[in-house]
Formats: structure tokens, sequence, C-alpha cells
């Protein structure tokens, strides 16, 4: 089924973008995190350029080592949120783990979330997963998104199993759809 984008636009939903996933030297270090941050940012100003709305998100853990104090948490400066767009902390992977969160997500009407950024092996996943039993349609943009990969020898068959996984569970687009679509998304 093919929705018009201008008539219902789907909420874009960055999923933590968060300075932590830059820095060399850590273990959350994404290796292909600048074409990422790109891609995120160039869907961020489709958004807002035709005044579409957009959500962050942002792990915040709270284990004993969690220091709050640390910039590792900030925004990515190009993808930090802007006035009007929402922005919700959340404990665990999943984004419902913020209860403003998913009392938000549980009085939206037919909502359509297209969902972007890091953290795609945890935050993205869970929350899908998550999501997809609370009836809210999502759809992953599967390159402007990224995990981490420690352990892992080939990133890229890592990254393709968990966007599998994610499938049965979400719609999977690429970024050039959203650009091309001529006003329509499928949902």
């Amino acid at each position: 089924m093919m929705a018009s984008i201008h008539d219902d636009p789907p909420i874009l939903v960055c999923a933590d973008l968060q300075t932590e996933y830059l820095t060399e030297g850590r273990s959350h270090v994404i290796t292909d995190a600048e074409a990422i941050t790109l891609r995120c940012l160039e869907l961020m100003t489709l958004w807002r350029n035709n005044l579409w709305p957009i959500m962050h998100l942002k792990r915040i853990a709270q284990a004993a080592w969690f220091n709050p104090a640390s910039n590792l948490t900030n925004w990515i400066a190009e993808l930090k949120p802007r006035p009007g767009e929402l922005a919700f902390e959340h404990p665990l992977p999943s984004a419902y783990s913020s209860t403003r969160f998913a009392e938000y997500m549980s009085n939206m009407k037919n909502i359509r979330c297209v969902l972007l950024g890091f953290s795609l092996d945890e935050t993205i996943l869970s929350t899908v997963v998550e999501g997809f039993h609370r009836s809210h349609r999502y759809q992953v943009v599967s390159d402007a998104v990224a995990c981490r990969h420690p352990g892992v020898v080939d990133a890229a068959s890592y990254k393709l199993a968990v966007v599998k996984v994610i499938g049965n569970y979400a719609g999977i687009q690429e970024s050039s759809d959203l650009f091309r679509a001529s006003g329509k998304i499928a949902v």
C-alpha cells in the first residue's frame, strides 16, 4: 500500500546519534560512521525542509559504571534536536523503556515511523520488535543505520544479518527510495 507522504507524513525517528559512536578507542565506535552520519543528515534535512515531524532517541544507561557528566552521550552537533522536535531519553535498549516515549506512541493512532541512526543491534532492533508487538509500524532505512561490531570479523555480514532479522518486524528501505519516492512512502 502506498500512502502520500504529504497527506500523512511519517515521523522520522533518529536513534542514538551520540558522540560515543564517533569517539576513537571506544568499544562503541562505528567504522562507517561518517557515511551513516551524512545519510542521516540528508534525511533529517529532507524532513526539516518539508516541516515533517522528527523524533530523537538518546540512550542514557543507568548502570553503576555510567557517568552522566561524560560528553560521550552528547548529540552529534549537526544531528542534535532543534526546537519543535521531540526528544526522548531511554535507559534500556528499547526506546519504549522511556515512559514518555511509550505513552506518546500509545496515544498516537495510525502512526508510521521511519527509523535511522546508530545502535542498530540494540536500540533499533529492540524498539522495532517491541513496536511490532504494540502494533506500531516502522520502516528502517538500511543504509542510514549502523552498529558497533565488537569481536565481529565481517562487520558487513553482521549488519546484514541484523537488518534481515529486523525485516521480520518492520519494513526495510534505502534512503534513495525515500528521496525519489515522488511524495509516496511504502507502508
